[in-house]
């Protein structure tokens, strides 16, 4: 089973500052890849406020933080970064174009052990994989938002990811407190084929008349013991995130089912994006 010692995480985002946090945080020596050093610094100072954030909850030390931010390096060079990794990890936007490009540059220049791992929430693993040099070595391993906090960790094989691989992502996931469970390669995976359809569906019941956003979400939490209603977890999610994987359920599966609602589409249009902007089915303070 492969060792895995040096990782990069390339983008900074939502997603990318926690799976940087949560290697960092397990005494993994992490490397974050950006474009922009803007880009790099705001992601270090949301790691910055979220262990801040656990060291007022008294779940870590100063120390704890201190370490945490040592073992996090910068670099705006995927180039020069990936030549000694053991995994790379992709976690930019929800474009296949822009994933494909970086893998397509790590394929030339990272070793030919290093493993490559999508954080995609719906695109294929194995289209992905079938764009790079190594498609045994290529898996999804999708984290869930906050990554330090959620426990799950979707490992997705695609059509080649070789059996050796897929155990050495699972037991790394166990090692970062995470718990692993696998899926081979579908649209959406498990989380998003259930979640999406069921969110997509309570923006028609509002769409529709049936009900306010408010009604629908107080429905699931009271009857169904969510803890959260689907139209606020939207824009949690982020509208515009959800529109791209409904679009993704939809081509990959040509069924009318998965259809976006056109109100999903009308406030993505809109610029109504949920959390992120202050405004989706909720006010929300950025």
């Amino acid at each position: 089973m492969n060792k895995i010692k040096k990782i990069a995480v390339v983008g900074g985002g939502t997603m990318g500052n926690g799976i940087v946090h949560l290697f960092a945080q397990n005494s993994y020596r992490v490397t974050l890849i950006e474009t922009k050093q803007e880009f790099a610094d705001r992601a270090i100072t949301t790691i910055e406020k979220n262990l801040d954030r656990m060291l007022s909850k008294e779940k870590i030390t100063q120390s704890d933080k201190k370490e945490t931010l040592a073992n996090i390096h910068i670099s705006l060079d995927l180039k020069s970064s990936v030549k000694d990794m053991d995994l790379v990890v992709e976690a930019v936007p929800e474009n296949f174009d822009l994933k494909k490009s970086i893998f397509s540059v790590a394929g030339q220049y990272a070793p030919d052990h290093t493993i490559f791992a999508s954080n995609t929430s719906s695109i294929s693993i194995t289209k992905l994989a079938a764009q790079t040099d190594r498609p045994e070595k290529f898996i999804g391993m999708h984290f869930f938002n906050p990554v330090p906090v959620m426990k799950l960790v979707e490992v997705i094989n695609g059509l080649k990811t070789a059996a050796e691989v897929t155990k050495t992502i699972m037991a790394l996931s166990e090692k970062l407190g995470k718990t692993p469970v696998s899926a081979n390669d579908s649209p959406g995976f498990v989380s998003n084929r259930v979640l999406m359809p069921m969110i997509n569906e309570a923006i028609f019941t509002v769409f529709e008349g049936v009900a306010t956003a408010e009604a629908v979400d107080e429905v699931m939490k009271l009857g169904m013991a969510h803890p959260m209603g689907p139209l606020r977890l939207a824009d949690f999610i982020g509208l515009d995130v959800c529109l791209d994987i409904l679009n993704v359920l939809h081509d990959g599966f040509k069924d009318p089912k998965y259809r976006p609602c056109p109100l999903l589409v009308k406030m993505v249009d809109a610029g109504k994006l949920g959390d992120k902007t202050g405004e989706g089915f909720f006010v929300h303070n950025k």
